[in-house]
């Protein structure tokens, strides 16, 4: 029995762990980190802490660690309670207890327990996949001193042009006018009696429909026609709310060939879709029962792969 192996996995689900007897493992969200010396991001993650005054059993671990070992809550208590004396009495050796992707624990010279987490796996799933990134610094160029060299080596002058007056003679002024009267009013008789024409033939056309919706509305078989049935399929939502995840892919072609793969092996797999960072997910089976879900995720982290987690969608 590793107990420390139950613990990381239920720091996935949980703020708080309690080792009873011993202490309690917690976690506070921490936010995306950039460290500039390295220019390398880190993505969201859960800070480990250690409390040894959270002693007291609330029963989670040991309920948790008693049905993935198929034991009673009784048995189970006692050998938690075991584990919890044996780190006591190695700490108190002067031994330092090293809990796999959990952290390192010690005794100062006070006697007091000192905690130092692991960072190498990140227990908050919506960062699942998500990886740290180094990026090479961009570097800019100034520009202004160069343009303000060019603008002294090339004026611009900008030089108005004077505007050229045409004087137009008296009678030449006149003839214009003339002709211009007279094409306006030519134009003006011809658009009157197009408008004309054109009012009278737009009357008799919704005169003559008018006459035939008339007919169409008035004249009809007394016998109504039928429609055939309308058949609607009506898809049943599933009611699973709890995920066995197998993986989170960056490209869909990744997603699609390991559904694949699982189904050749047996399993229900199925293709959830992307999470908030883009990655599309695809899980070994989905579950409505949270005890058949963990039970089914202990087999997959024993058969088939340690990596596997829960997603519980509310």
């Amino acid at each position: 029995m590793r107990t420390e192996q139950y613990i990381g996995e239920l720091l996935y689900r949980y703020n708080c762990v309690v080792v009873p007897e011993f202490g309690a493992f917690l976690t506070q969200m921490k936010s995306a980190v950039i460290h500039r010396a390295s220019n390398t991001f880190y993505p969201p993650s859960k800070e480990i802490s250690f409390n040894e005054q959270l002693a007291s059993n609330d029963g989670v671990l040991v309920s948790y660690m008693a049905n993935a070992e198929k034991t009673t809550y009784e048995d189970m208590l006692t050998r938690t309670l075991e584990v919890a004396q044996a780190w006591k009495d190695a700490l108190k050796d002067g031994e330092r207890i090293s809990l796999e992707n959990i952290g390192e624990l010690w005794l100062n010279r006070e006697g007091k327990i000192r905690f130092q987490p692991a960072r190498k796996v990140n227990y908050l799933t919506s960062s699942f996949g998500l990886a740290a990134v180094v990026s090479m610094p961009v570097t800019r160029e100034v520009l202004k001193e160069e343009v303000r060299e060019l603008e002294e080596k090339i004026p611009f002058v900008i030089t108005p042009k004077e505007p050229r007056v045409r004087v137009l003679q008296p009678y030449l002024k006149y003839a214009a006018i003339f002709l211009l009267a007279v094409s306006s009013a030519f134009t003006g008789y011809n658009m009157y009696s197009e408008s004309v024409s054109n009012k009278a033939w737009v009357e008799r056309q919704a005169q003559e429909m008018i006459a035939r919706n008339l007919q169409q509305a008035t004249f009809f078989e007394s016998t109504p026609k039928e429609l055939p049935a309308l058949k609607i399929a009506v898809q049943k939502r599933s009611s699973a709310s709890h995920h066995i995840v197998a993986g989170a892919f960056r490209f869909k072609e990744n997603a699609d060939k390991k559904v694949r793969q699982l189904r050749r092996k047996g399993y229900n797999a199925s293709y959830l879709g992307t999470n908030a960072y883009g990655l599309h997910q695809v899980t070994y089976d989905s579950f409505s029962d949270t005890d058949e879900a963990l039970a089914f995720l202990q087999r997959i982290k024993r058969t088939e792969s340690r990596d596997a987690w829960l997603l519980t969608k509310r």
